[in-house]
């Protein structure tokens, strides 16, 4: 990693179309998300310390770990930055599509770019796997452990909530409509070991999915997304989440025509980078948390 974890959260931005729509998403999980930034500001967040030798120590103690190469927390970092990296190809070649799609002169589009809701549907799979495994490396454990993750995931706070609230609005809902779930069980189901090697997510995330070969991998990545569609159901259900209401929240912030959530999606793919901001507060949080107590 070329950057340290002190660098990181301290470069992380107080403004912007990504906090803009984290903060429009407050709805979809109420009260949850600060965007605490700074090393310094949120080691005192996470332990309520002021003293600054103790802060001191306490970051010291984390930048330690997080430098450890046995630990998973650079593998983890890698991963939130790569899901939102992979993102932005991914969110021009969908919207490269629909320019074909609309445009008849710009018909071959569609020989080149795959089609959105395929697009979106390996988007918002390996987003779900990037966290899981993500969450595996935090915390030390196997990264099939895909029971330990969903057991975690009921107790999701703060910013890991957040992150998880705008998969099923950003990535779920806009895209794909009010029957994500369905859909992305469907496109995974008749999914080949192929269209996932063709995709640039995937073949920078492969090394560290679990399975021997693509299908295995395929495999793995169907049976996490079936492991989580009952919290996404009772995410969307309990807050009363649908395409319009979501629309309705960002719409306090930029100007969508109803018609065109495709490119939306689209849009935000390009242009925010939700993932690697919350993954990386998650990081650091999870940091503090362990060498606070390691004093």
């Amino acid at each position: 990693m070329s950057k340290s974890i002190f660098q990181l959260v301290d470069e992380l931005p107080t403004g912007g179309l990504t906090v803009s729509m984290l903060n429009a998403l407050d709805f979809a999980a109420p009260g949850q998300w600060q965007n605490i930034t700074g090393f310094v500001n949120t080691i005192k967040h996470v332990t309520g310390e002021s003293d600054d030798e103790l802060i001191q120590q306490i970051g010291e103690r984390a930048i330690y770990l997080y430098n450890d190469k046995s630990q998973g927390y650079q593998t983890a970092m890698w991963l939130y930055q790569t899901v939102d990296a992979t993102d932005k190809a991914l969110g021009a070649a969908a919207l490269a599509n629909k320019i074909g799609e609309n445009i008849s002169f710009l018909g071959f589009l569609d020989k080149l770019t795959p089609k959105a809701d395929k697009a979106q549907t390996i988007d918002l799979t390996l987003k779900l796997v990037a966290e899981l495994v993500a969450f595996c490396q935090i915390n030390g454990i196997p990264g099939d452990s895909i029971g330990d993750f969903v057991a975690a995931l009921g107790e999701y706070s703060g910013e890991s909530m957040i992150r998880m609230a705008a998969l099923v609005c950003v990535d779920g809902l806009i895209p794909l409509g009010p029957d994500f779930i369905q859909k992305a069980i469907s496109g995974i189901n008749s999914m080949t070991p192929s269209d996932l090697e063709q995709n640039s997510t995937f073949k920078d995330m492969k090394n560290v999915i679990p399975g021997n070969n693509a299908a295995g991998k395929l495999d793995f990545i169907g049976q996490s997304f079936d492991s989580v569609k009952g919290w996404m159901s009772d995410l969307v259900v309990s807050r009363n989440l649908s395409p319009q209401s979501v629309v309705g929240n960002l719409s306090n912030f930029m100007q969508i025509a109803d018609d065109k959530l495709d490119y939306l999606a689209a849009f935000l793919d390009v242009s925010t980078n939700y993932y690697e901001h919350t993954g990386t507060q998650t990081l650091a949080r999870r940091l503090i948390e362990r060498a606070f107590a390691e004093l």
